[in-house]
């Protein structure tokens, strides 16, 4: 009898924590706070690396990969309306059950980003695709497309645009509604944009080299007609200086500025690695800079780092804060 009642009491104690600790995962949140644990609204752990965020009729969405501890599964996306509390939507795009195709299971699928056409009506994803079992040598950009935000999307095509080399990118759209790809190439020495076809499902020849200086993780904005281009340098998973490109026009001349990052663990870009810069609806010169911290035992692990971006004299600037809220914009 005395086995039976400490068994459950055992049970019990191991219930309550249980739902205290998934009751505590649920709560609301009303700040960002830089590098800590993420969780959605179901109490589950945000899987959206090395992604992208667009804002659709009030509501942003955020794509990444979903991360296993070493392995590649697709593109998850996640809804909010704050963009502190962030609800799952599921996976947007999967790899296929064929297995000669270019995305089967297996395969590498990185850096994904989603941009949406006005004239074709559909929403357009871009990502680095390694194919499986060949390591980082097939260095393809893939393109898939959805009626939906949420998707599913469909798998277009996987090429190298205009026979380059293409691993780390981002997209990018201008006021006129023209897209760019900004890529890593030549084996990550070269960082180079191409402007996209008008359905942005390619690209066109209107390919720009900007610079050799082995950068990845490119991640550009635009603010009073400049053109900033932040990027990482080249150290596998470990974190180290990121570097600032300005230009007049979007496909460059870039000239070097410096490291944007500001105070205490800079130089390691307080240890996370660019992948995106929101415009924040609704403000004036806000943008929010988005990095990855990576964890390489254990990828689905890596944190995320949202951090305000400064904008002082036309220079951004972007400092370590272990919590924020989007009224800091108010109060620069």
């Amino acid at each position: 009898m005395r086995k039976k009642q400490l068994f459950y009491l055992l049970f019990l104690a191991y219930t309550m924590s249980s739902y205290m600790a998934n009751a505590q995962t649920k709560q609301k949140l009303e700040s960002f706070l830089p590098g800590a644990l993420w969780y959605d609204t179901d109490g589950q752990l945000i899987n959206a690396h090395a992604g992208g965020i667009i804002l659709v009729d009030k509501v942003y969405y955020w794509f990444g990969e979903k991360r296993g501890t070493h392995r590649s599964e697709g593109v998850n996306v996640y809804s909010s309306k704050d963009l502190y509390n962030w609800k799952s939507e599921g996976l947007a795009f999967s790899p296929s059950d064929d297995p000669a195709g270019d995305i089967t299971h297996g395969c590498l699928m990185e850096r994904p980003k989603v941009i949406y056409n006005k004239k074709t009506k559909k929403y357009v994803m871009w990502f680095h695709l390694e194919l499986n079992g060949k390591g980082y040598a097939a260095a393809r950009a893939a393109v898939a497309i959805s009626d939906k935000v949420t998707g599913p999307y469909q798998f277009v095509n996987s090429f190298r645009p205009n026979g380059n080399m293409s691993r780390d990118m981002n997209l990018f759209v201008d006021d006129d509604g023209s897209a760019y790809h900004i890529y890593s190439s030549d084996e990550n020495m070269d960082l180079r944009i191409v402007k996209l076809s008008d359905d942005y499902l390619t690209a066109t020849k209107q390919d720009s080299f900007l610079f050799r200086r082995q950068r990845e993780a490119p991640a550009l904005f635009k603010n009073n007609g400049k053109y900033y281009l932040i990027t990482s340098g080249c150290t596998g998973w470990a974190p180290n200086k990121a570097s600032l490109h300005v230009a007049y026009a979007v496909q460059g001349p870039y000239v070097q500025v410096g490291d944007p990052m500001m105070g205490k663990n800079a130089e390691k870009t307080f240890g996370g690695q660019s992948t995106f810069v929101l415009p924040v609806a609704g403000k004036k010169n806000a943008f929010i800079f988005i990095a990855d911290q990576w964890n390489p035992k254990d990828l689905k692990d890596s944190r995320y780092v949202f951090l305000p971006i400064s904008i002082k004299n036309d220079e951004p600037g972007i400092g370590w804060l272990d919590e924020w809220k989007l009224d800091w914009f108010n109060k620069k």
